[in-house]
């Protein structure tokens, strides 16, 4: 694949076109004048098929109220069924406008407050915001470190759940920022802990899509054949795949009768959700005509990653990188560079770079950063050359 020519005719200047990730540089940075790697959207236009779509929907002008329409769950079931061995039916999914409101939603809809919620850092930090925003009591069971690979411990993660009487799990799967992709025997382990204690697990599976090599998502609705499918609420959604986030559109996908009731019932408390047309026009004909542009991107973020692992390994090898096993972001740890307490500084201050740090995804994540890869390869080059100058410069 020519990278460079994939990037010159896909990737586009988003500066100055109203987008949180290059536009909000000085509210969230107090500097506008730095490289910014770090909300988890692309550089890179959408499939050609969507746009296509939105504009075929768009000359039509009307933009009234929607329905999704049978062929939207056709292209949606396919899709998870062909790339996932996933089978969803009508009445197993719901639609909201993202997945970070389903995380607030699904916290208030099965928990009461001040109950308490379990999530596994370093971690998406909405995780935080849904706990704590909601009145619920934020427990923590943070992934172990083996060399920039983590893991989960097992046996801790039950005595956390015991100790605390935890009613839900937040999974992130993939996992996101430590870019792993839980294997069955994982999940399972998970699964079978907190079915035995009573706490509901919700899956937050947006990145699905995204896996690399020998690994393999699986879904937590498939694990051991479904057996868990009863005591599982899963998030999912094309936006990452399919660079959509604006047009916040995501599902919430539930096969138990008696979990989809209680959901429902939260839902009418709070108004009902209508749906995006342009979000459903543009994810159906992701789903029907984007897989190709998918597989080109997923091609350009392993280009990316391995061009700044082989980089950092040649001139910085203290610089620790997560091996990508999934999602588009990368995970690094600086604190063999420097103490860790001065990483978010030096990246911001010396590199000129905007990433999310560390300490965003955990209370003790000093040291590490989050890049995100699908961007032009330019800007990746840029960021890695910046980091080894000034880490030289020490």
């Amino acid at each position: 694949m020519d990278f460079e020519k994939f990037c010159k005719e896909n990737c586009v200047e988003r500066r100055g076109t109203g987008t949180l990730k290059w536009d909000s540089l000085q509210e969230i940075f107090g500097d506008a004048d730095l490289l910014p790697l770090w909300v988890a959207d692309m550089e890179i236009q959408s499939p050609k098929a969507v746009r296509d779509a939105l504009t075929k929907r768009i000359e039509h002008g009307v933009f009234g109220y929607g329905k999704v329409e049978d062929s939207y769950y056709e292209a949606f079931f396919n899709w998870m069924r062909k790339h996932h061995g996933v089978d969803v039916e009508k009445e197993n999914v719901r639609f909201a406008t993202g997945v970070v409101g389903s995380l607030y939603a699904a916290v208030r809809a099965y928990t009461k407050e001040d109950a308490s919620v379990i999530i596994c850092p370093p971690v998406y930090y909405p995780f935080y915001d849904a706990i704590l925003n909601t009145g619920r009591k934020l427990v923590t069971c943070d992934l172990d470190n083996h060399d920039g690979h983590f893991e989960l411990d097992f046996e801790k993660f039950e005595k956390t759940i015991e100790e605390n009487q935890v009613s839900m799990f937040i999974l992130c799967s993939p996992h996101n920022p430590v870019c792993r992709v839980w294997t069955e025997e994982e999940l399972e382990k998970v699964l079978d802990i907190c079915r035995r204690h009573g706490v509901l697990v919700l899956a937050d599976e947006i990145h699905q899509d995204f896996t690399y090599g020998d690994h393999h998502f699986v879904s937590t609705a498939i694990v051991k054949g479904g057996e868990y499918k009863d005591n599982l609420v899963i998030l999912n959604a094309g936006s990452k795949t399919f660079n959509l986030a604006g047009l916040i559109h995501s599902h919430v996908v539930i096969y138990d009768k008696k979990l989809m009731e209680t959901y429902d019932a939260y839902i009418k408390t709070v108004g009902s959700a209508e749906v995006n047309i342009m979000g459903v026009t543009a994810l159906e004909a992701a789903y029907r005509g984007g897989e190709e542009w998918f597989e080109n991107v997923k091609a350009l973020i392993c280009h990316n990653y391995d061009y700044m692992k082989q980089e950092f390994a040649r001139e910085v090898p203290e610089i620790k990188i997560t091996p990508l096993e999934g999602t588009y972001l990368s995970w690094l740890d600086l604190r063999g560079c420097m103490p860790g307490d001065q990483v978010a500084e030096f990246i911001q201050k010396k590199c000129h770079l905007a990433c999310d740090v560390g300490e965003w995804f955990s209370f003790t994540g000093h040291g590490f950063i989050r890049i995100n890869l699908a961007t032009d390869t330019k800007n990746i080059k840029t960021a890695v050359e910046r980091i080894i100058a000034n880490i030289k410069a020490l």
